[in-house]
């Protein structure tokens, strides 16, 4: 199969934030911001490296499973027409995801597990013999407050997990505010690579950077992470300035304003 055009992944990116915003739009408020901060991430990962039924993919912060879901419906590996049940009782597909959740192998609830069972993925495929499997953490940057996302980083590295890739959401954001004014998370990159992983460093809206360091990260003999900077109110101009990016209230008209932006980039 070719590779993706960047329009190719533009459009994917924004169609998962349409998917996303018609989610959240009957509940009045959800999170929005996720999936718009990581939009591009996804597109990166499903029209590239990450191939469904052979890797593993792990949502590590539960919240994020709504970005999975609209990558998945977009890639064909779920059904649309089920998002229309995100969120509701008895819906396979809860605001926070579980382990039921379809397209994904592992969603985490508490925050910093997903490191772990990465981890704990790859090791278990190397003994099996697993071959060319690859295992993708999705996480967050709020989630490197968590000591266990440190332990499992040193034991990747120890075991030389290089089939192992985390892919960090670094979007300054986290229910209490802003990560950089709870905890000094930085210098990320520095801090990975000091525990013996491969880091790259990167523009998380810019599709060519991240290919680049997607590819990059999974193809090393070590650990790789990806941290992509981005924001959470990235390709929603209609969105007001003190949206709250982790939990968006999206009440009736702004939605409709926001699906009609959307729906015109990706016509």
């Amino acid at each position: 199969m070719p590779a993706a055009s960047p329009r190719q992944l533009r459009r994917f990116a924004d169609r998962v934030r349409l998917r996303a915003v018609r989610m959240v739009a009957p509940h009045g408020s959800g999170y929005l911001g996720q999936a718009l901060s990581s939009a591009e991430l996804m597109a990166t990962l499903y029209l590239g490296e990450y191939r469904p039924g052979r890797d593993r993919l792990v949502c590590s912060p539960g919240h994020y499973v709504i970005a999975v879901f609209a990558a998945a419906a977009e890639a064909g590996l779920i059904d649309g027409d089920l998002l229309a049940s995100y969120g509701h009782d008895d819906s396979p597909l809860e605001a926070i995801g579980t382990e039921r959740s379809p397209g994904v192998d592992l969603v985490c609830g508490s925050l910093g597990l997903g490191l772990s069972g990465g981890a704990g993925f790859a090791l278990s495929d190397r003994l099996r013999g697993g071959g060319e499997a690859r295992v993708f953490v999705i996480s967050s940057d709020g989630e490197l407050e968590e000591g266990q996302t440190w332990e499992a980083a040193m034991f990747a590295a120890h075991h030389r997990l290089g089939r192992l890739v985390l892919l960090l959401d670094a979007n300054d954001s986290q229910v209490d505010g802003p990560v950089s004014s709870i905890t000094t998370v930085e210098p990320i990159a520095a801090k990975f690579e000091a525990f013996g992983w491969d880091a790259h460093d990167v523009d998380g809206h810019d599709v060519g950077a991240l290919r680049a360091a997607l590819a990059a990260a999974a193809a090393g003999g070590r650990p790789g992470v990806v941290i992509a900077r981005t924001s959470v109110r990235r390709g929603l101009s209609v969105l007001p300035p003190d949206a709250d990016g982790h939990f968006i209230t999206l009440p009736p008209e702004l939605a409709r304003a926001a699906i009609a932006e959307l729906e015109a980039r990706c016509a």
